[in-house]
C-alpha cells in the first residue's frame, strides 16, 4: 500500500498507486462492484484521447463505505460512511492516515470473503468430481499479492494449523521481495515461479490426499503426510527468507543461489512422501 508521506508531494501517483494496490489484491469481479474511481476529463484530455486525474475513491463494503477526494493544493478529504441499502445513514472524517489503515483493513477482509466463497464453491465442485482436490489453490499472475495472502483462508482446516501459519508468513515474505525486485529480471522470475508454482503446487500434493491418509499414515522414518508438508513448508519458507534479505542487500547472486535450491528441491516433486 502506498505511503501517506507521497500523498502532497504527487497526488496523482499515490492514488494511482492506490487504486493499482487493490487491483492486485481483488479478483476482477470484487473489483468492479466495491471500487469506484472518479476521473473526469476535460476538454483536452478528450482531444488528447488521456484519462481524467484521479479525484475521489470510494471503497464500498456491505454496511460502510470509505471516501478519499482530492483537489488541487492539495486538498485531501478522507470520511467513513455507514451505509445501508446504498444509503448513507452517518458520516465520520478521518486523517488521511487514519483513513488508509481503515482502507487497507477493508481491503483485507474483502479479499479473504472472496477467497472464502471461492474456495467453497470449488470444494463443492471437487466433492462431485467435476474439479480435482485443490484446484482452488492457485496463484494466478494478474492477482498475484491478493492469491498469495489469501491462500491461508482459503486452505481452511484442511492442512494443519502450523502448516496455515507458515503459509502466511510465506505469503508475506514473497509479497515484501517480489516489490523489491520488481523489473530484474531473473531474480523476479524466481520469487514469481516460487509464489506460483513452487508453493500452490506443495499444497495441491497434499490436497490430492485422503483427508484421514495424509493424517493417520505412517511412513518407515515414523512421519506422516502433514508432517511432511510441515517440512517441506519449512524449507520454502526458509529459502524464501533468504530470498528476502538477498533482496534487502541488492545480492542478486544470492537470490539465484536460492532459486536453484527451489528448482532442485521442488522443481519435480511438490511433496516428499518417499
Amino acid at each position: 500500500m502506498t505511503e501517506p508521506s507521497t500523498a502532497d508531494s504527487d497526488p496523482q501517483a499515490f492514488l494511482g498507486d492506490l487504486v493499482a494496490s487493490v487491483a492486485r489484491t481483488l479478483p476482477a469481479e470484487v473489483l468492479d462492484r466495491v471500487l469506484t474511481v472518479d476521473r473526469p476529463r476535460t476538454l483536452a484530455d478528450r482531444i488528447a484521447r488521456r484519462p481524467g486525474l484521479i479525484r475521489e475513491v470510494r471503497l464500498t463494503g456491505t454496511n460502510e463505505a470509505l471516501r478519499l477526494s482530492y483537489d488541487p493544493g492539495p486538498h485531501w478529504k478522507a470520511e467513513w460512511a455507514r451505509v445501508y441499502r446504498g444509503a448513507t445513514i452517518s458520516t465520520h472524517a478521518m486523517t488521511l492516515g487514519e483513513w488508509l489503515t481503515a482502507f487497507a483493513g477493508q481491503v483485507a477482509a474483502l479479499a479473504a470473503d472472496a477467497a472464502g466463497d471461492s474456495a467453497s464453491a470449488s470444494r463443492a465442485l471437487q466433492t462431485l468430481g467435476i474439479e480435482p482436490a485443490g484446484s482452488e489453490i492457485r496463484v494466478s499472475e494478474s492477482t498475484l499479492e491478493g492469491d498469495l495472502l489469501t491462500l491461508p483462508a482459503r486452505l481452511g482446516s484442511r492442512v494443519p494449523s502450523e502448516a496455515v501459519a507458515a503459509v502466511g508468513r510465506i505469503a508475506e515474505l514473497l509479497v515484501d521481495t517480489l516489490a523489491r525486485v520488481a523489473g530484474q529480471g531473473e531474480p523476479e522470475l524466481i520469487v514469481r515461479r516460487t509464489a506460483m508454482v513452487y508453493l500452490p503446487d506443495t499444497l495441491r500434493a497434499y490436497l490430492s490426499l485422503p483427508a484421514d491418509w495424509a493424517v493417520e499414515h505412517v511412513f518407515p522414518d515414523g512421519t506422516t503426510p502433514a508432517r511432511a508438508l510441515v517440512a517441506q513448508l519449512g524449507a520454502l519458507e526458509s529459502a524464501a527468507k533468504r530470498m528476502r534479505d538477498a533482496a534487502v542487500d541488492h545480492d542478486a547472486s544470492a537470490l539465484l543461489v536460492n532459486g536453484r535450491f527451489l528448482a532442485d528441491r521442488f522443481a519435480t516433486s511438490r511433496l516428499d512422501l518417499s
